[in-house]
């Protein structure tokens, strides 16, 4: 049967496995070079979502509707 000393240390060991992974995982998606392909698709959608993300703004500061965080005149 295991003991509350084995059981212990096999928690230890476990959750240090899993940072480690969860650090190696960081390390490496943050330094992976992007392929031309995913970076220009990358690239046309981040400017499409900021230019539709303007014209919401926009539209809403026009409309006079209250903001996200509270002070609208519907309260």
């Amino acid at each position: 049967m295991i003991t509350d000393n084995d059981l212990h240390r096999l928690a230890v060991f476990l959750g240090s496995c899993a940072m480690m992974l969860i650090v190696l995982y960081h390390f490496l998606e943050v330094n992976a070079k992007e392929d031309d392909d995913d970076a220009a698709t990358a690239t046309k959608n981040s400017k499409g979502a900021s230019i539709d993300s303007a014209t919401r703004t926009s539209a809403t500061a026009t409309a006079g509707s209250s903001s996200a965080t509270g002070g609208g005149t519907d309260r």
